[in-house]
Parts: structure tokens; sequence; C-alpha cells
């Protein structure tokens, strides 16, 4: 019970943006010879650990302490430690530093903690030790700021209140452990109420100041700390931005095959003529340009001296297939390279796949080619991420994308860039929480999926423009079976671990109910392509509401191809469908104007809500003319890009919108990087006040570009 956890000491990824059910944090509790922070003097510490929404009991910290003065008989009737109990205990030089260790950088969490920090720095003070206040969350502040009609905010009124038991009361570890089982408790609640990150929760316990100014007056120490980018955040401080920037396609070469039953030496000539170090080893019956990564072999520069080595010479002789490797690791053509650098990296290779889409081996990236980048630190996101176990692993992973935006920022790559690392990070959390989800389903006796499956993110994750601000857009579809059906209520099931996992990981339930868990998100391919056919027949806007982003589908887990086909089919079933293309407009509404008749923003408490007045409607114009033209590109550059190559006019008003879509995803991105600082809930709303000249200038100029889209929509949407 006694034994300092292994992990003090080492550095906690602890950041603004980290998420509470990620913390790693101390919970702590003293007990003292008196109530007076200026005189009082502990006689027990305790303190115990909670990471990855648990807390570590069995290597929970307690020592008793020698305060070298009597302990009242008041004090002693409280906590039941007397002079004799602590006769033989360290004084409190002796006995802090094993506590500062345990603690480390975490967070640190405590019931009325401001009095525990004041003790603790008196006590420094009389030793001699250098004291640094740390990073603390009050769960006192946290229960006023959420229920602030409670009767009290005693120990013992919040554990009732959030349904835990207070055991060992006034006792130091019991305490502790009373405040870590309440701080667990409260983080559904904290979520509901719109705090989810520690610099969130900072922020309302900084706001409860009737509260501080009482503790202060009282000689409490302000429990919580100003804090600017913290020592993790950092890390990521320059990077090279190169693989966030390109995709895997953009380095691959082309993919080289050889017959599985051709000998070594052909595949050794190849390679050699082709100045190539692996060649891909086709499936013994089939095609090389079809062939899959589970059918496929890879045969390298390392096999080949493996093989000499066994057997010789005489290794030439024999089927290439008999030295490949298996299975082969593949990535998609459309990955970030990043994400190849990790791949390579945690699997130990130097050679991958490329795939397309549909699944076919289109290319070959090699280690050599990823020599020209270097961001070591952030490849780690990737990893987090695909190696995460649960939801506040998830939610730990999902903390460093703020930082990596930070830091892509610094590097002047595009708002339109970052988002795009955003995105695939989101569609890689998705996919994760889907294997998760999986093996919840297994672990609670519902075993195997009962048929083949697609997980799909929709919206602005789909189309490669999420930014900070998000929340979950999914649909799934299965290969068969009716609705409420035997597959269907195991896909419910499944789908709702899928969204309560992305809830607690930091991507919020749809407030639209756009998630796979309900019903109207997931279906049987039939069953999505009767839906499809009865939106075409629609007659009423009301009744489309959120089928446009069904268009900007993109699969992420499972059979990723059952979801391509899904959306080619209804592309080509909409192809001039003009009605309803029309209503699909009809239904996103009309543009919330960004600025008044005299020029001026229109602004909400002094903020501009971009999405609404900007965004929105270029993304909405977009989809629309992508859907009536059958351009299956997905993001709305591409789609604009396309709609200007088919030269029906406009151009030079799209090449406007282009411009205004990149100023609103810059000024929105930056502004929620510095709420995350600020730990203010994020949105898409931007302060005005705080933009320099030059960015008030372009916003207002990206803002009229928007004012005549509807007109410029109408006039491309079948114009041929």
């Amino acid at each position: 019970m006694n034994a300092p956890d292994p992990r003090a000491g080492q550095m906690a990824a602890n950041t603004n943006a980290t998420l509470l059910i990620a913390l790693d944090s101390v919970v702590i509790d003293t007990e003292t010879t008196g109530v007076d922070p200026a005189s009082a003097r502990i006689v027990e510490i305790a303190a115990v650990r909670i990471a990855g929404g648990q807390m570590a009991v069995q290597k929970a910290l307690r020592r008793l302490v020698r305060p070298d003065q009597p302990i009242p008989a008041a004090a002693t009737s409280i906590h039941g430690i007397d002079d004799a109990a602590v006769a033989d205990a360290a004084p409190f030089a002796g006995v802090w530093p094993e506590f500062a260790t345990f603690i480390g950088n975490s967070v640190v969490i405590g019931h009325a903690l401001g009095f525990d920090l004041a003790v603790i720095y008196r006590e420094c003070e009389r030793s001699g030790i250098p004291w640094r206040p740390p990073r603390a969350i009050d769960t006192r502040l946290l229960a006023q700021a959420i229920k602030p009609d409670l009767a009290d905010y005693s120990l013992e009124s919040l554990a009732a209140w959030v349904g835990t038991k207070v055991e060992g009361r006034h006792s130091a570890l019991g305490d502790a452990l009373a405040c870590g089982h309440i701080f667990l408790a409260l983080l559904p609640k904290l979520r509901a109420a719109g705090i989810r990150t520690l610099a969130e929760a900072e922020a309302v316990c900084r706001a409860q100041t009737e509260v501080i100014e009482q503790h202060r007056r009282a000689g409490w120490v302000h429990p919580v700390v100003e804090t600017g980018a913290s020592a993790a955040e950092s890390i990521l401080g320059r990077i090279d931005s190169y693989p966030f920037r390109h995709r895997v396609r953009e380095i691959m070469q082309p993919a080289q095959f050889i017959a599985a039953d051709r000998p070594l030496r052909e595949a050794l000539a190849h390679m050699m003529q082709a100045r190539i170090s692996s060649v891909f080893v086709a499936p013994p019956q089939g095609s090389a340009k079809s062939a899959t990564a589970a059918e496929t072999g890879i045969f390298t520069e390392r096999d080949l001296l493996r093989a000499l080595a066994r057997e010789g010479g005489q290794a030439l002789e024999q089927p290439v297939e008999r030295f490949a490797s298996r299975p082969l690791a593949v990535i998609a053509a459309d990955a970030f390279v990043y994400r190849a650098m990790e791949l390579m990296r945690r699997l130990k290779v130097r050679h991958l796949g490329v795939v397309d889409a549909a699944g076919p081996i289109v290319g070959a990236v090699t280690s050599r080619d990823l020599l020209r980048t270097r961001a070591e630190e952030a490849v780690e996101l990737g990893a987090e991420i695909d190696l995460a176990a649960d939801a506040p692993a998830l939610a730990a992973a999902w903390a460093r994308i703020p930082r990596v935006a930070a830091s892509l920022r610094r590097e002047e790559v595009p708002a339109r860039g970052i988002a795009a690392v955003v995105s695939a990070e989101l569609c890689s959390l998705t996919a994760q929480a889907a294997m998760i989800a999986e093996a919840r389903m297994r672990a609670e006796g519902r075993g195997d999926p009962p048929c083949p499956y697609a997980v799909t993110v929709l919206g602005s994750a789909g189309r490669g423009e999420s930014l900070l601000a998000m929340d979950q857009d999914n649909a799934l579809f299965f290969a068969s079976g009716a609705p409420g059906g035997t597959e269907d209520r195991w896909f419910e099931a499944f789908a709702t671990h899928l969204a309560d996992h992305l809830h607690e990981a930091g991507v919020p339930y749809c407030t639209g109910g756009v998630m796979a868990k309900n019903a109207l998100w997931r279906g049987s391919v039939a069953t999505w392509q009767q839906r499809i056919a009865e939106w075409i027949g629609r007659s009423k806007p009301e009744d489309l509401l959120s089928v446009d982003i069904f268009f900007d589908l993109r699969g992420v887990w499972g059979d990723i191809s059952m979801a391509e086909r899904l959306r080619a089919h209804a592309f080509d079933v909409a192809a001039g469908q003009s009605t309803f293309v029309k209503l699909l407009i009809e239904a996103a509404g009309p543009a919330a104007p960004g600025l008044t008749m005299l020029g001026r923003f229109r602004t909400e408490q002094g903020r501009i809500n971009l999405k609404r007045t900007g965004l929105f409607p270029i993304v909405t114009a977009a989809r629309a003319l992508a859907i009536a033209h059958h351009v299956l590109d997905r993001s709305t550059e591409e789609r604009l890009t396309a709609i200007k190559n088919l030269a029906i006019g406009g151009q030079q008003d799209l090449e406007a919108l282009l411009e205004a879509q990149s100023v609103f995803l810059e000024l929105v991105l930056g502004q929620q990087l510095a709420d995350i600082q600020q730990g203010v809930p994020l949105s898409n709303a931007v302060s005005v006040k705080d933009l320099s000249r030059r960015d008030r200038a372009r916003l207002r100029e990206a803002l009229r570009a928007v004012q005549p889209i509807e007109v410029l929509t109408r006039d491309l949407l079948f114009k041929n």
C-alpha cells in the first residue's frame, strides 16, 4: 500500500488540451495540528495516483509526519493521531522529497485543496525546500461550478451526490481516496456541462471568485495557478512539417511484381534492373493488378541475404515464394507521410505496400523514401492512437492533436493542410474506437460481427476539413440483414460502444443524432440503397436534413470498399436529379449574413461565427455542385477546383470562395488554439477585437465573397 508508484518522477504528458479522463494526476490530502495554515503542522500526508481514468489504490503513498510540537487534543479528536503515534516518524523535511518525486509533473487534485497547498508551502518554507506550485484542480470548486444549488460541499455531501462512499474519514489516505472517487464520478457530469479538458476545468475553478476570496482571507493558497504552454506542449515546438503536408502517394514508387513460382535469380535480376530494394510476390493465381495485401508477399534485399546464407547458390533456382515475407505491411496511398514513418518504426520494417481505397496494391514506399522526413516526436501521435486499448488511452492520444496543430501553424503550414491532418487522425481515432468496440462485444459474449461491415465518418472529417471543435458524424453499413433483425441488433450494440468510446475520448456525441448507434444512420447495403432511392424521391426539404453529409463519407474501418461502392452508388442515383439537389440546398438553409448593410461585422458577445456565416455556405454550395456535376472528390477545395475546371462559368467567383474558405479556416484555427490555452470551450466563433487590422480586412473581404453564393450556385448548378 505504501510503496511509491514506479511512474513517479516521469515527465507527465498533461497539456491544456488533455481530457480530464486522460489526466496523469495525483490526489493528495493532509491531516494537521490545526485549521490555520499559517501555524498548522502536518501530521499525516497521503497521495494516490489517477491514470487512464483509474485510481491506483494499491500504489498509494501514506506517511506520518512528526510536527516537532505537541498535537492539540482537539486535532487528535478529529483524526486520531497523537504525539505517541508520530514519535518515531520523520519530520516534514524527511518525508516531502518522496512525495515531490511521486507527484512529479502530475496535476494535483484535492478537496478544499487551497488549505493543503498552503500548509505544504509553509512546511517547505520552514524546511528551506524550494516550492513550485503545481497545476491543480479542486473538486470542491468543480462541484460548486456545476451544481451551485447543493446544500453544502463537504466531502460527505459530494460523495452522496455523485453516489460514492467515504471510508476512513479524517485520515489522509481515506480522504484522498474519497476525493479521487468523487473526481472520477464527476467526469461524466463535467462532460455534460461542456467541461472536458484540463484548461477548461482550471478555468471554471478560477471562476469561483467569491469562494476563492473567502479562502484567500483564511490564508489558503489559490489552488489553480495561471499557466501558459506546458513543457509537454513545447515538445513539438518546432517540427519538420514535411510529413504533415505530403501524402504517401506523392513519394511512393510504382508497384513491381514477380510471379510466385519464378526462381529467385529472376527476382534478383528484376530488382537490379529496376534499381529497387524489394519486389512484391504476386499470388499464385490471379492478376497482380488486382492483388490485395492478404494475397501478396514481399521479397527484399534482406530476404535475399538470408536465402543465400541458408542455402547458398542453390537458393537462386528455388521459387521466390519460398523466401518471401508475409504478411505484407501496407498503408493507404492517401495517408500522410508521418503515418508511414510511424508504421515502419512500430513494425520494424523498411518496406511498405501502398494500397488504394479499393484494396489493390498500387505502389511501394521504403525507408529510403522517408529519409527527408524527421518528425520523430510527431509520429508518436499515430502510434498512440493505433495502440490505444480503451477510451482513456484514446483520450490521451487525442490530446496531442492541438499540440500538433499549433506546431504546424508555427511552421506556417496552411490551415487547410492542418485540417487535413486533424481529419486524418479523427478517422484513425474512429477506426481504433471501432476496434475497441469489437473487443468489447466479444468480452460481453456477443461474439464476432455477424457479417462484413464498414464504419464511415461523414461531414468535415470525411472531407478532410475538421478543425479542433468537432463532434461525431458517422454511419455504419453491413452486408446483409433487416432493420431490427439479428445483424442490426448486434451492430446497434456495437455502434453504441463506438459512440461512447469516442465521446469519452473527446469527440462528443452529435447533437443532431448523426451516429451509427441511431437506426437512421445504420443499416444493410440493401437498406441504404433503399434510403438513397427515397432521398432522391423526397419532396420536402425537412425530410432531407443531414442527408447532404452522406456524400462526404469516408470509410475508416472494416470493409472500406463497401462504403466506397455505396457512396459511388449515391452519386450515380443523384445524377441529373435537379429537384433533389435543390431540396438539399433548401434543407441546409440560407447563409447567415456576416456583415451588416454598412459593412460591419455581425457579432454575438464580440464574436462572429465563421462556420455559420462563411464555411457552411461554401461547403454546402461545393457539395451541391459536386452532386449535380457528378464530381466524386470529397474536399471543398477539390470540388470547387473541379467545377472551375469544367469551364461552365463563375471562375473568378469560385476562386474567391476558395480564398475565403482558406481565410475562415485560418482564423477559426487561430481562435481555437487561443481558447484552448484559456480553457474556453471550443467553437467556430472568432473574437473580432483580437484580430489584427490585416486579418479584419481579410475577413471582411472573405465574407463579401460569400454574399453572392446563392446566385452563383443556382447559375452553375445545371450548366454543362
